[in-house]
């Protein structure tokens, strides 16, 4: 992160968790369905809401993802927008570039940095998207957003930035035009450099998903999951938190530490703190175990890793019918 940047930004990002099928997760979470039937494993939709600069998360929001009381990630962030710390910008990709969403940072006082759709850039634009565009704009809601929205008031609109830049994937993909619709009063160079950070809310997805257990809930009740979910979120915030101490005392960037290492580290110490005889070993064994996570640092590659387009993994082989 910018070391000159003072602002404080949370990353918005959407995911599902697959629930335990028992009779009451699929009464409150009902299973998808496709064209082979209704699916097996109830789903649950899931908001997170992290620190841009330290990766710590606030407590999630969720809610059935199929089913007649299904909610998006749109309606999930406006119902808890509030709980950000005040003034907090609030960064998302196209699937949060919607009025609704900028509405409600607006309402609740927090700056957004939004990614537009090339459909939306355009119709908010007025012309055709060009390179090196950067203007300001009033946005109005559409027929659809007030429909979904009838509480709006009559005059309501958004006056921000839009600012479309060509850029290039970093999975050596064609060259393409990314638009933003910003409130914040800030350098063009600062903003793109903000959104640029957005994909660390990727890989905090990923150690919550895969470290901690989370893409795959095995609670059999909607309030088992909840309690499974708040204690991981705790456990995911005391690695977070370590990391930021540890990065308090050597200047380097929270981000530049290994969540995997960290997280290691403390399941090795974390016995021999709670057997500790009196306090004064407590904290010998505390500063030990600091001293590992300051060992704990990303390494500096000095060629970039090569990029690979983003795919679906295979979820194991397939084997043929059963003869008879």
């Amino acid at each position: 992160m910018d070391p000159g940047l003072r602002m404080s930004a949370f990353i918005v990002d959407g995911s599902s968790m697959r629930m335990a099928h028992s009779p009451s997760t699929i009464q409150d979470f009902p299973p998808g369905s496709n064209q082979h039937g209704e699916n097996h494993w109830p789903v649950m939709r899931v908001l997170v809401m992290h620190d841009l600069r330290t990766g710590l998360a606030m407590r999630p929001e969720w809610g059935p993802m199929n089913g007649p009381d299904a909610v998006s990630e749109q309606y999930l962030l406006e119902k808890t927008i509030g709980r950000l710390p005040a003034g907090a910008t609030v960064i998302g990709d196209a699937n949060f570039g919607v009025f609704s969403v900028a509405w409600a940072g607006q309402q609740s006082g927090h700056p957004v940095l939004l990614r537009l759709t090339s459909v939306r850039a355009r119709h908010l634009a007025g012309e055709e998207l060009q390179d090196g565009m950067d203007r300001p704009v009033v946005w109005k809601p559409s027929r659809d957003d007030r429909r979904s929205h009838p509480g709006l008031p009559a005059d309501a609109c958004l006056r921000g930035r839009l600012i479309v830049r060509r850029v290039k994937p970093g999975n050596g993909a064609a060259p393409l035009l990314l638009a933003l619709f910003v409130t914040l009063p800030c350098a063009e160079s600062e903003i793109l450099n903000l959104y640029g950070q957005r994909w660390n809310i990727e890989t905090d997805l990923r150690a919550l998903k895969t470290h901690l257990c989370l893409e795959q809930l095995t609670c059999s009740t909607p309030d088992m999951a909840a309690k499974d979910i708040e204690m991981s979120i705790a456990a995911y915030n005391l690695v977070r938190a370590l990391i930021c101490l540890a990065s308090e005392q050597s200047g380097i960037p929270p981000r530049g530490y290994s969540f995997t290492k960290v997280r290691r580290i403390v399941q090795v110490f974390t016995p021999r703190l709670v057997a500790a005889a009196d306090p004064q070993e407590a904290q010998r064994i505390f500063d030990q175990m600091m001293y590992y996570v300051q060992q704990a640092k990303l390494p500096r590659r000095r060629r970039r890793r090569p990029s690979y387009p983003r795919t679906v993994w295979n979820k194991g082989a397939k084997y043929p019918n059963r003869q008879r």
